[in-house]
Protein backbone atom coordinates (compact mmCIF):
# COMPACT_ATOMS: atom_id res chain seq x y z
CA UNK A 1 0.00 0.00 0.00
CA UNK A 2 0.97 3.58 -0.56
CA UNK A 3 2.38 5.06 2.39
CA UNK A 4 1.56 8.57 4.05
CA UNK A 5 3.61 11.28 5.50
CA UNK A 6 3.36 14.79 7.14
CA UNK A 7 5.73 17.32 7.70
CA UNK A 8 6.28 19.29 10.51
CA UNK A 9 7.95 22.69 10.39
CA UNK A 10 9.52 24.90 12.81
CA UNK A 11 11.45 28.50 12.41
CA UNK A 12 12.20 30.43 8.89
CA UNK A 13 10.92 31.05 5.54
CA UNK A 14 14.03 29.06 4.52
CA UNK A 15 12.61 26.14 6.76
CA UNK A 16 9.03 26.43 4.65
CA UNK A 17 10.86 26.29 1.59
CA UNK A 18 12.69 23.10 2.58
CA UNK A 19 9.69 21.39 3.30
CA UNK A 20 8.17 21.61 0.79
CA UNK A 21 10.87 20.47 -1.25
CA UNK A 22 10.64 17.18 0.91
CA UNK A 23 7.06 16.64 0.33
CA UNK A 24 7.96 16.62 -3.30
CA UNK A 25 10.96 14.36 -3.06
CA UNK A 26 8.19 12.03 -0.73
CA UNK A 27 6.06 12.20 -3.33
CA UNK A 28 8.41 11.41 -6.37
CA UNK A 29 9.04 8.42 -4.46
CA UNK A 30 5.45 7.66 -4.36
CA UNK A 31 4.44 8.30 -1.00
CA UNK A 32 1.22 10.75 -0.19
CA UNK A 33 0.07 13.38 1.91
CA UNK A 34 -1.66 12.22 4.90
CA UNK A 35 -4.90 13.22 5.56
CA UNK A 36 -4.53 12.93 9.35
CA UNK A 37 -0.94 14.14 10.31
CA UNK A 38 -1.14 12.03 13.75
CA UNK A 39 -1.97 8.88 11.22
CA UNK A 40 1.12 9.32 8.82
CA UNK A 41 3.32 6.48 8.24
CA UNK A 42 6.20 8.63 8.41
CA UNK A 43 6.57 11.99 9.97
CA UNK A 44 8.75 14.46 9.45
CA UNK A 45 10.11 17.32 11.57
CA UNK A 46 11.82 20.11 9.92
CA UNK A 47 13.58 21.71 13.00
CA UNK A 48 14.87 25.79 13.75
CA UNK A 49 17.90 25.77 16.40
CA UNK A 50 17.25 29.45 16.42
CA UNK A 51 14.85 29.78 18.48
CA UNK A 52 14.82 29.22 22.36
CA UNK A 53 13.92 26.05 23.47
CA UNK A 54 13.84 24.71 19.93
CA UNK A 55 15.51 21.48 21.34
CA UNK A 56 12.50 20.76 24.14
CA UNK A 57 10.29 21.43 21.81
CA UNK A 58 11.42 18.80 19.61
CA UNK A 59 12.29 15.88 22.45
CA UNK A 60 8.83 16.80 23.97
CA UNK A 61 6.71 15.84 20.19
CA UNK A 62 8.90 13.04 20.02
CA UNK A 63 8.17 11.76 23.02
CA UNK A 64 4.70 12.11 22.26
CA UNK A 65 5.13 10.13 19.32
CA UNK A 66 6.86 7.27 21.35
CA UNK A 67 3.41 5.42 22.16
CA UNK A 68 2.31 5.30 18.60
CA UNK A 69 5.64 4.48 17.16
CA UNK A 70 5.25 1.14 19.43
CA UNK A 71 1.79 0.87 18.39
CA UNK A 72 2.57 0.73 14.56
CA UNK A 73 5.94 -0.99 13.94
CA UNK A 74 5.99 0.27 10.37
CA UNK A 75 5.94 3.92 11.51
CA UNK A 76 8.55 6.09 10.33
CA UNK A 77 9.94 9.28 12.05
CA UNK A 78 12.72 11.47 10.63
CA UNK A 79 14.21 14.61 12.05
CA UNK A 80 15.99 17.12 9.59
CA UNK A 81 16.80 20.70 9.91
CA UNK A 82 19.15 23.05 11.51
CA UNK A 83 18.43 21.35 15.02
CA UNK A 84 20.00 18.18 13.58
CA UNK A 85 22.54 19.33 12.27
CA UNK A 86 23.76 20.89 15.19
CA UNK A 87 22.59 17.55 17.46
CA UNK A 88 23.08 15.20 15.34
CA UNK A 89 23.69 11.69 16.99
CA UNK A 90 22.40 13.19 20.28
CA UNK A 91 18.54 12.92 18.45
CA UNK A 92 19.22 9.31 18.71
CA UNK A 93 20.75 9.15 21.86
CA UNK A 94 17.99 10.92 23.63
CA UNK A 95 15.05 9.61 21.18
CA UNK A 96 16.34 5.93 20.26
CA UNK A 97 12.50 5.81 18.45
CA UNK A 98 13.49 7.66 15.67
CA UNK A 99 14.40 6.11 12.44
CA UNK A 100 16.76 8.80 10.03
CA UNK A 101 18.63 11.97 10.83
CA UNK A 102 19.27 14.17 8.38
CA UNK A 103 21.11 17.27 8.15
CA UNK A 104 20.11 21.03 6.02
CA UNK A 105 22.90 19.66 3.75
CA UNK A 106 21.21 16.73 2.59
CA UNK A 107 17.46 17.55 2.23
CA UNK A 108 18.08 15.31 -1.12
CA UNK A 109 18.58 12.25 0.85
CA UNK A 110 15.13 11.36 2.73
CA UNK A 111 13.64 9.11 1.01
CA UNK A 112 16.87 6.91 0.34
CA UNK A 113 17.73 7.37 4.44
CA UNK A 114 13.70 6.52 5.33
CA UNK A 115 14.04 3.26 2.87
CA UNK A 116 17.88 2.05 4.43
CA UNK A 117 16.42 2.82 7.76
CA UNK A 118 13.24 0.14 7.18
CA UNK A 119 15.87 -2.64 5.06
CA UNK A 120 18.33 -2.37 8.06
CA UNK A 121 15.73 -1.91 10.74
CA UNK A 122 18.12 0.27 12.12
CA UNK A 123 18.62 4.44 12.53
CA UNK A 124 20.15 6.31 9.68
CA UNK A 125 22.07 8.87 10.76
CA UNK A 126 23.50 11.24 7.76
CA UNK A 127 24.97 14.82 8.23
CA UNK A 128 27.03 16.31 5.86
CA UNK A 129 29.27 19.55 6.05
CA UNK A 130 28.66 20.97 2.76
CA UNK A 131 26.04 21.56 0.50
CA UNK A 132 25.51 18.88 -2.38
CA UNK A 133 22.35 19.92 -3.83
CA UNK A 134 20.26 23.14 -3.89
CA UNK A 135 17.16 22.36 -2.05
CA UNK A 136 15.44 23.79 -5.04
CA UNK A 137 16.75 22.21 -7.48
CA UNK A 138 14.47 19.15 -6.07
CA UNK A 139 10.91 18.55 -7.09
CA UNK A 140 8.53 20.41 -4.67
CA UNK A 141 4.87 20.14 -3.61
CA UNK A 142 3.90 23.72 -3.04
CA UNK A 143 1.44 24.50 -0.31
CA UNK A 144 0.18 27.98 -2.41
CA UNK A 145 -1.54 28.35 -5.58
CA UNK A 146 -0.89 32.32 -5.23
CA UNK A 147 2.58 32.79 -3.38
CA UNK A 148 5.83 30.46 -3.95
CA UNK A 149 9.19 30.88 -2.71
CA UNK A 150 12.66 31.00 -4.35
CA UNK A 151 15.74 30.41 -3.03
CA UNK A 152 18.93 32.58 -4.23
CA UNK A 153 21.03 31.48 -1.99
CA UNK A 154 21.70 29.20 1.28
CA UNK A 155 24.02 29.99 3.82
CA UNK A 156 25.81 32.94 5.18
CA UNK A 157 29.20 34.71 4.92
CA UNK A 158 28.52 36.62 8.24
CA UNK A 159 29.39 36.48 11.90
CA UNK A 160 27.59 37.62 14.02
CA UNK A 161 28.00 36.75 17.43
CA UNK A 162 24.43 35.67 18.57
CA UNK A 163 23.81 33.75 15.02
CA UNK A 164 24.56 29.99 14.75
CA UNK A 165 22.85 30.10 11.13
CA UNK A 166 26.82 30.05 9.43
CA UNK A 167 28.01 26.82 11.37
CA UNK A 168 24.64 24.82 10.40
CA UNK A 169 24.04 26.24 7.04
CA UNK A 170 27.28 26.69 6.04
CA UNK A 171 29.27 29.27 3.80
CA UNK A 172 26.66 31.53 1.28
CA UNK A 173 26.28 29.10 -1.93
CA UNK A 174 24.70 31.48 -4.87
CA UNK A 175 22.23 30.10 -7.36
CA UNK A 176 22.88 31.11 -10.91
CA UNK A 177 20.99 33.64 -12.08
CA UNK A 178 19.12 32.01 -14.83
CA UNK A 179 18.07 28.98 -12.60
CA UNK A 180 16.79 31.42 -10.41
CA UNK A 181 14.96 32.94 -12.85
CA UNK A 182 13.68 29.84 -14.79
CA UNK A 183 12.37 28.66 -11.60
CA UNK A 184 10.40 32.25 -11.17
CA UNK A 185 8.92 31.73 -14.67
CA UNK A 186 7.79 28.65 -14.37
CA UNK A 187 5.55 29.62 -10.74
CA UNK A 188 4.50 32.54 -12.94
CA UNK A 189 3.75 30.26 -16.05
CA UNK A 190 1.42 28.02 -13.17
CA UNK A 191 -0.38 31.02 -12.21
CA UNK A 192 1.13 32.04 -9.33
CA UNK A 193 1.01 35.55 -8.92
CA UNK A 194 3.51 36.60 -6.03
CA UNK A 195 7.08 34.84 -5.70
CA UNK A 196 9.15 35.64 -2.21
CA UNK A 197 12.62 35.43 -3.07
CA UNK A 198 14.48 34.28 -0.01
CA UNK A 199 18.25 33.98 1.36
CA UNK A 200 20.03 34.58 4.66
CA UNK A 201 21.90 37.70 2.81
CA UNK A 202 19.49 38.03 -0.22
CA UNK A 203 21.40 41.36 -1.07
CA UNK A 204 25.03 39.94 -1.01
CA UNK A 205 23.84 37.80 -3.29
CA UNK A 206 26.53 37.77 -6.45
CA UNK A 207 29.67 37.90 -4.58
CA UNK A 208 30.58 33.91 -5.17
CA UNK A 209 30.75 34.90 -8.90
CA UNK A 210 31.82 38.30 -8.52
CA UNK A 211 28.95 40.44 -9.38
CA UNK A 212 28.53 42.67 -6.92
CA UNK A 213 25.07 44.60 -8.82
CA UNK A 214 23.61 40.84 -8.96
CA UNK A 215 20.59 40.99 -6.84
CA UNK A 216 19.72 44.66 -8.49
CA UNK A 217 19.98 43.02 -11.59
CA UNK A 218 17.84 40.18 -10.90
CA UNK A 219 14.79 42.40 -8.91
CA UNK A 220 14.90 44.47 -12.55
CA UNK A 221 15.28 40.68 -14.05
CA UNK A 222 11.99 39.49 -12.47
CA UNK A 223 9.91 42.13 -12.93
CA UNK A 224 10.21 41.04 -16.79
CA UNK A 225 8.41 37.97 -16.04
CA UNK A 226 5.24 37.60 -17.55
CA UNK A 227 1.70 37.07 -15.39
CA UNK A 228 4.31 37.75 -11.71
CA UNK A 229 2.45 40.50 -10.65
CA UNK A 230 4.11 40.64 -7.00
CA UNK A 231 7.89 40.33 -6.19
CA UNK A 232 9.16 40.15 -2.29
CA UNK A 233 12.17 39.38 -0.66
CA UNK A 234 13.62 38.69 3.08
CA UNK A 235 16.21 39.42 4.53
CA UNK A 236 18.49 41.99 3.43
CA UNK A 237 21.60 43.16 5.13
CA UNK A 238 22.08 46.64 6.16
CA UNK A 239 26.19 46.16 5.37
CA UNK A 240 24.98 45.22 1.80
CA UNK A 241 22.60 47.30 1.35
CA UNK A 242 23.12 49.66 -1.60
CA UNK A 243 21.51 52.49 -3.73
CA UNK A 244 21.22 49.81 -6.90
CA UNK A 245 18.72 47.80 -4.81
CA UNK A 246 16.58 50.50 -3.66
CA UNK A 247 16.80 52.13 -6.99
CA UNK A 248 15.67 48.72 -8.64
CA UNK A 249 12.83 48.37 -5.79
CA UNK A 250 11.38 51.80 -7.22
CA UNK A 251 11.53 51.25 -10.70
CA UNK A 252 10.55 47.69 -10.81
CA UNK A 253 6.36 47.96 -10.45
CA UNK A 254 6.35 44.42 -9.40
CA UNK A 255 8.75 45.01 -6.65
CA UNK A 256 6.16 45.51 -3.05
CA UNK A 257 7.31 48.22 -1.34
CA UNK A 258 7.36 46.20 1.54
CA UNK A 259 11.05 46.02 3.33
CA UNK A 260 12.56 43.58 6.10
CA UNK A 261 16.03 45.48 7.59
CA UNK A 262 17.45 44.03 10.73
CA UNK A 263 18.42 46.00 13.02
CA UNK A 264 19.13 43.80 15.81
CA UNK A 265 20.08 46.94 18.32
CA UNK A 266 19.97 50.49 18.31
CA UNK A 267 23.33 50.86 20.59
CA UNK A 268 26.52 51.13 18.43
CA UNK A 269 28.16 49.77 21.56
CA UNK A 270 26.20 46.39 20.82
CA UNK A 271 25.76 46.72 17.32
CA UNK A 272 29.65 45.87 17.55
CA UNK A 273 29.62 43.30 20.12
CA UNK A 274 27.41 41.64 17.79
CA UNK A 275 29.77 42.18 15.00
CA UNK A 276 27.23 43.81 13.03
CA UNK A 277 29.25 45.84 10.40
CA UNK A 278 27.33 48.67 10.35
CA UNK A 279 25.82 51.54 13.10
CA UNK A 280 22.64 53.15 13.85
CA UNK A 281 23.38 56.13 12.18
CA UNK A 282 23.62 54.36 8.33
CA UNK A 283 20.56 52.61 9.32
CA UNK A 284 18.83 55.16 9.56
CA UNK A 285 20.35 56.70 6.55
CA UNK A 286 19.11 53.22 4.67
CA UNK A 287 16.01 53.86 5.82
CA UNK A 288 15.52 57.40 4.56
CA UNK A 289 16.83 56.54 1.33
CA UNK A 290 14.24 53.82 0.87
CA UNK A 291 11.85 56.05 1.98
CA UNK A 292 12.59 59.66 -0.64
CA UNK A 293 12.31 56.45 -3.26
CA UNK A 294 9.33 54.43 -1.83
CA UNK A 295 7.40 57.03 0.16
CA UNK A 296 4.44 54.48 1.08
CA UNK A 297 7.16 51.12 1.81
CA UNK A 298 6.34 49.69 4.80
CA UNK A 299 9.47 48.73 6.85
CA UNK A 300 9.70 45.89 9.23
CA UNK A 301 12.68 44.81 11.35
CA UNK A 302 14.22 42.45 14.11
CA UNK A 303 15.67 43.26 17.45
CA UNK A 304 16.89 41.93 19.72
CA UNK A 305 16.71 42.98 23.77
CA UNK A 306 19.14 42.12 26.52
CA UNK A 307 22.53 41.01 24.36
CA UNK A 308 25.38 40.47 26.69
CA UNK A 309 26.39 43.42 28.48
CA UNK A 310 23.70 45.86 26.96
CA UNK A 311 23.29 48.56 29.61
CA UNK A 312 20.30 50.79 30.08
CA UNK A 313 21.61 53.02 28.06
CA UNK A 314 21.91 51.11 25.37
CA UNK A 315 18.76 49.76 25.07
CA UNK A 316 17.45 53.56 25.40
CA UNK A 317 19.55 54.01 22.25
CA UNK A 318 17.25 50.88 20.83
CA UNK A 319 14.37 52.70 22.07
CA UNK A 320 15.44 55.84 20.12
CA UNK A 321 16.14 54.31 17.05
CA UNK A 322 12.73 52.66 16.63
CA UNK A 323 11.15 56.12 17.48
CA UNK A 324 13.10 57.37 14.37
CA UNK A 325 12.62 54.65 12.38
CA UNK A 326 8.70 54.25 12.44
CA UNK A 327 8.74 50.56 12.06
CA UNK A 328 4.87 49.09 10.17
CA UNK A 329 5.92 45.97 12.21
CA UNK A 330 9.03 44.62 14.39
CA UNK A 331 9.54 41.06 15.03
CA UNK A 332 11.36 41.32 18.93
CA UNK A 333 13.23 38.89 20.58
CA UNK A 334 14.38 38.40 24.19
CA UNK A 335 18.22 37.08 24.08
CA UNK A 336 18.90 33.58 24.88
CA UNK A 337 22.11 32.10 24.68
CA UNK A 338 22.63 29.47 21.48
CA UNK A 339 25.27 26.67 22.40
CA UNK A 340 28.05 27.01 19.47
CA UNK A 341 27.75 31.09 19.70
CA UNK A 342 30.45 33.59 20.69
CA UNK A 343 27.59 35.53 22.43
CA UNK A 344 27.03 32.73 24.93
CA UNK A 345 30.30 32.59 26.36
CA UNK A 346 30.28 36.93 26.77
CA UNK A 347 30.41 38.21 30.52
CA UNK A 348 27.75 40.37 31.79
CA UNK A 349 24.68 38.16 30.54
CA UNK A 350 21.60 40.56 31.50
CA UNK A 351 19.19 39.29 34.37
CA UNK A 352 16.31 37.69 32.94
CA UNK A 353 14.17 40.25 34.93
CA UNK A 354 15.93 43.07 33.58
CA UNK A 355 15.68 41.71 30.04
CA UNK A 356 11.78 41.30 30.13
CA UNK A 357 11.01 44.75 31.79
CA UNK A 358 13.02 45.92 28.70
CA UNK A 359 11.03 44.21 26.48
CA UNK A 360 8.58 44.90 27.67
CA UNK A 361 8.68 48.42 26.77
CA UNK A 362 9.71 48.06 23.89
CA UNK A 363 6.40 46.37 22.36
CA UNK A 364 4.53 49.03 24.00
CA UNK A 365 6.47 51.57 22.11
CA UNK A 366 6.16 49.57 18.51
CA UNK A 367 2.30 48.86 19.11
CA UNK A 368 2.34 52.68 19.41
CA UNK A 369 3.88 53.38 16.40
CA UNK A 370 2.06 50.23 14.36
CA UNK A 371 -1.35 51.22 15.69
CA UNK A 372 -0.21 54.93 14.53
CA UNK A 373 0.68 54.17 11.02
CA UNK A 374 -2.22 51.58 10.45
CA UNK A 375 -4.85 54.24 11.70
CA UNK A 376 -3.43 56.64 9.01
CA UNK A 377 -4.08 54.32 6.26
CA UNK A 378 -8.50 54.67 7.01
CA UNK A 379 -10.16 55.73 3.96
CA UNK A 380 -7.05 54.63 1.59
CA UNK A 381 -8.09 51.65 -1.01
CA UNK A 382 -5.45 48.80 -1.65
CA UNK A 383 -5.20 45.44 -3.32
CA UNK A 384 -5.04 42.22 -1.45
CA UNK A 385 -4.07 38.88 -2.63
CA UNK A 386 -6.92 36.80 -0.64
CA UNK A 387 -4.94 34.23 1.07
CA UNK A 388 -5.75 31.22 3.88
CA UNK A 389 -4.94 30.49 7.20
CA UNK A 390 -4.27 34.72 7.88
CA UNK A 391 -7.56 35.91 9.81
CA UNK A 392 -7.84 33.36 12.53
CA UNK A 393 -11.36 34.73 13.70
CA UNK A 394 -12.71 35.11 9.68
CA UNK A 395 -15.25 32.36 10.04
CA UNK A 396 -16.64 33.79 12.89
CA UNK A 397 -16.56 37.53 11.44
CA UNK A 398 -17.82 36.15 8.05
CA UNK A 399 -14.58 37.84 7.05
CA UNK A 400 -12.02 36.83 4.46
CA UNK A 401 -8.07 37.92 4.61
CA UNK A 402 -5.03 38.94 3.21
CA UNK A 403 -1.84 40.66 2.54
CA UNK A 404 -1.86 44.28 0.90
CA UNK A 405 1.03 45.48 -1.80
CA UNK A 406 3.23 46.73 1.41
CA UNK A 407 2.40 42.81 3.43
CA UNK A 408 0.15 44.38 6.14
CA UNK A 409 -2.59 41.79 6.87
CA UNK A 410 -6.15 42.93 5.75
CA UNK A 411 -9.40 41.59 7.23
CA UNK A 412 -12.12 42.56 4.98
CA UNK A 413 -16.39 41.55 4.51
CA UNK A 414 -16.39 40.07 0.73
CA UNK A 415 -20.17 40.50 1.38
CA UNK A 416 -22.38 37.81 -1.57
CA UNK A 417 -19.01 38.20 -4.27
CA UNK A 418 -17.45 34.49 -4.79
CA UNK A 419 -14.02 35.44 -3.60
CA UNK A 420 -11.30 32.43 -3.50
CA UNK A 421 -7.66 32.43 -2.09
CA UNK A 422 -5.56 33.80 -5.00
CA UNK A 423 -8.08 36.18 -6.35
CA UNK A 424 -7.15 39.99 -5.59
CA UNK A 425 -9.50 42.21 -5.02
CA UNK A 426 -9.61 45.88 -3.72
CA UNK A 427 -11.44 47.74 -0.59
CA UNK A 428 -11.45 50.77 1.41
CA UNK A 429 -9.78 50.55 4.88
CA UNK A 430 -12.14 51.46 7.77
CA UNK A 431 -10.10 50.45 10.65
CA UNK A 432 -6.45 49.89 11.48
CA UNK A 433 -5.63 47.67 14.16
CA UNK A 434 -1.60 47.59 15.71
CA UNK A 435 -1.25 44.39 13.52
CA UNK A 436 -4.11 44.93 10.87
CA UNK A 437 -6.13 46.39 8.69
CA UNK A 438 -9.88 46.02 8.17
CA UNK A 439 -12.15 46.55 5.25
CA UNK A 440 -16.02 46.02 5.87
CA UNK A 441 -17.18 48.21 3.37
CA UNK A 442 -17.50 45.84 0.22
CA UNK A 443 -15.79 45.04 -2.24
CA UNK A 444 -14.30 47.97 -4.95
CA UNK A 445 -12.96 45.90 -7.71
CA UNK A 446 -12.85 41.78 -7.55
CA UNK A 447 -10.15 39.86 -10.27
CA UNK A 448 -10.87 36.01 -10.68
CA UNK A 449 -7.56 34.96 -11.16
CA UNK A 450 -5.66 31.66 -12.65
CA UNK A 451 -4.55 31.37 -8.91
CA UNK A 452 -7.74 31.23 -7.56
CA UNK A 453 -8.96 28.86 -10.19
CA UNK A 454 -6.37 25.97 -9.15
CA UNK A 455 -6.96 26.96 -5.72
CA UNK A 456 -10.38 26.37 -6.36
CA UNK A 457 -9.69 22.70 -7.94
CA UNK A 458 -7.20 22.13 -5.44
CA UNK A 459 -4.03 22.27 -7.69
CA UNK A 460 -0.70 23.83 -6.82
CA UNK A 461 1.91 24.14 -8.86
CA UNK A 462 4.42 21.54 -9.37
CA UNK A 463 7.11 23.64 -8.73
CA UNK A 464 10.07 21.65 -11.60
CA UNK A 465 13.41 21.48 -10.79
CA UNK A 466 15.93 23.60 -12.35
CA UNK A 467 19.16 23.27 -13.27
CA UNK A 468 22.06 20.67 -12.05
CA UNK A 469 22.26 21.92 -8.64
CA UNK A 470 25.58 23.66 -7.61
CA UNK A 471 26.46 26.82 -9.24
CA UNK A 472 28.92 26.12 -12.25
CA UNK A 473 32.61 27.50 -12.58
CA UNK A 474 33.04 30.34 -14.06
CA UNK A 475 30.76 33.67 -14.21
CA UNK A 476 27.42 33.72 -14.97
CA UNK A 477 26.30 35.63 -18.26
CA UNK A 478 24.98 39.29 -17.34
CA UNK A 479 21.52 39.08 -16.63
CA UNK A 480 19.39 42.26 -17.88
CA UNK A 481 16.13 43.45 -17.59
CA UNK A 482 14.59 42.38 -20.87
CA UNK A 483 16.26 38.84 -20.48
CA UNK A 484 12.68 37.43 -19.69
CA UNK A 485 11.70 33.53 -19.58
CA UNK A 486 13.27 32.46 -22.85
CA UNK A 487 16.79 33.71 -21.70
CA UNK A 488 16.35 32.21 -18.29
CA UNK A 489 15.85 28.83 -19.72
CA UNK A 490 19.06 29.00 -21.30
CA UNK A 491 21.99 28.50 -18.85
CA UNK A 492 24.23 31.15 -17.85
CA UNK A 493 27.29 29.62 -16.62
CA UNK A 494 29.87 27.54 -17.88
CA UNK A 495 31.67 24.28 -16.63
CA UNK A 496 30.33 21.08 -14.66
CA UNK A 497 29.01 21.76 -10.97
CA UNK A 498 31.14 22.22 -7.92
Amino acid sequence: MTRSYAIRTYGCQMNVHDSERMAGLLESAGYRKAADDDAADVIVFNTCAVRENADNKLYGNLGRLRPAKAARPGMQIAVGGCLAQKDRETIIKKAPWVDVVFGTHNVHALPTLLERARHNQAAEVEILESLEVFPSTLPARRESAYAGWVSISVGCNNTCTFCIVPSLRGKEKDRRPGDVLAEVCALAADGVLEVTLLGQNVNSYGAEFGDRGAFAKLLRACGEVEGLERLRFTSPHPRDFTSDVIAAMAETPVVCPQLHMPLQSGSDAVLRAMRRSYRSARFLAILEEVRASIPDAAISTDIIVGFPGETEEDFRATLDVVREARFAQAFTFQYSPRPGTPAAALPDQVPKAVVQERYDRLIELQEQISWEQNRALVGREVEVLVSTGEGRKDTATRRMSGRARDGRLVHFAPGDAAVRPGDLVVVTVGYGAPHHLVADGGLIAHRRTRAGDAYEAGTRPDGAPTGLGLPGFGAPAPVTADAGCSAAATPVATGGTR
